[in-house]
């Protein structure tokens, strides 16, 4: 049976070799964390910092800004926990955290800190590659549709502005909608403006006059 496109699609995603990578571990065990480390530069990847749980993670990270970071933990504790969420809203890289507590409360609280691949199970070197693809596919799709959304509310925010801006006008100059508009746009080309900076510079100088 041939596959269908969203199969070859996620196993594209799955095997397609990336570009090479700067990563971060983490993990208490020295012995398996030097498992994972050959299994990751044999794939032309380079570990450009490795150390415990009890590091200042967030520190760490905004010092030698990897592009991934895997940690491999028993059980994620509140400082890996707290670490992740600062460096997810500082500066978010992809995340890859494997474990051995499958808690559901853990689980949901690991993703909102910015974790986007949580396995539970325990290190398999061979699956790390495989994981850390599509970790690093659901964090551009994640910060994708942040910066969608980040657009649509400024899109917002200046399409009120605009609209009182323009409110401003019809009061002022006893305008209806369409010509306080197009009144708007002419002095906004003469200007050299965006329409959202002149409906700011109308409506300081409307508070100002009020």
């Amino acid at each position: 049976m041939s596959s269908t496109p969203l199969k070859r699609s996620i196993d594209q995603t799955v095997t397609e070799p990336i570009r090479p990578l700067r990563l971060v571990l983490v993990d208490d065990y020295p012995e398996r964390a030097e498992v994972l480390e050959r299994a990751l530069t044999a794939s032309g990847h380079q570990i450009i910092a490795r150390f415990g749980s009890g590091a200042d993670l967030r520190s760490e990270v905004m010092r030698i800004a990897p592009d991934v970071i895997i940690i491999d933990v028993d059980s994620a504790d509140r400082d890996i926990l707290e670490g992740m969420h600062a460096i997810n809203r500082e500066h978010p890289r992809p995340v890859v955290m494997f474990t051995r507590d499958g808690d559901p409360a853990l689980i949901r609280t690991a993703v909102r800190a910015g974790v986007s691949a949580y396995v539970v199970g325990g290190l398999d070197p061979e699956r790390v590659l495989p994981v850390m693809n599509v970790a690093i596919a659901h964090f551009e799709q994640f910060q994708a549709l942040q910066r969608e959304l980040e657009e649509a509310r400024t899109a917002l925010a200046e399409r009120k502005l605009i609209d009182r801006a323009k409110g401003i006008l019809m009061k002022q100059r006893h305008m209806d909608e369409e010509a306080a508009y197009s009144a708007m746009r002419k002095m906004a080309m003469d200007r050299n403006l965006k329409l959202v900076e002149l409906a700011r510079s109308l409506i300081a100088a409307a508070d100002l006059l009020a």
